[in-house]
């Protein structure tokens, strides 16, 4: 059976989410949440993970650019924590700095608009994420 890895870029008000294909060679925005809650993340996460055959979650870590903790370290910390308890699959950190200014950059050679790009910069996020997460692994 083939597995996906799932990678989220988890925001207050949004979330973004990305698989990579079933050999974990390419990263592909898949949507964005609204952030209604932990209970309302957690029920539609559990349903792309059954629906996309998901073994391995990527969780962004918004960390400082000298590597340190922010407030929102702190409160995505807390999201995994629960992610983690509430879930079979593993779920894991992974450093996201610089992923959103990338994101931007990529929907911008991709020719969206500001409006088309601001919908879609979240999952984008997530793409950047597990593309670099993908990229390590050799």
């Amino acid at each position: 059976m083939t597995s996906r890895i799932m990678a989220i870029d988890y925001g207050t008000k949004r979330v973004g989410i990305a698989f990579s294909d079933p050999l974990g060679m390419f990263a592909t925005p898949h949507s964005v949440l609204e952030n209604s809650g932990f209970d309302v993340l957690l029920s539609q996460i559990k349903k792309l993970i059954k629906e996309q055959s998901v073994n391995l979650i990527l969780v962004g870590m918004p960390y400082a650019i000298d590597g340190r903790f922010t407030p929102k370290t702190t409160e995505t910390q807390d999201f995994m924590k629960k992610l983690q308890a509430a879930l079979s699959t593993q779920v894991i950190a992974y450093d996201e700095r610089y992923s959103s200014c990338e994101a931007e950059e990529e929907l911008k050679k991709m020719g969206k608009t500001w409006q088309e790009a601001r919908k879609m910069v979240d999952a984008m996020a997530a793409t950047m994420i597990l593309r670099s997460y993908l990229e390590n692994q050799c």
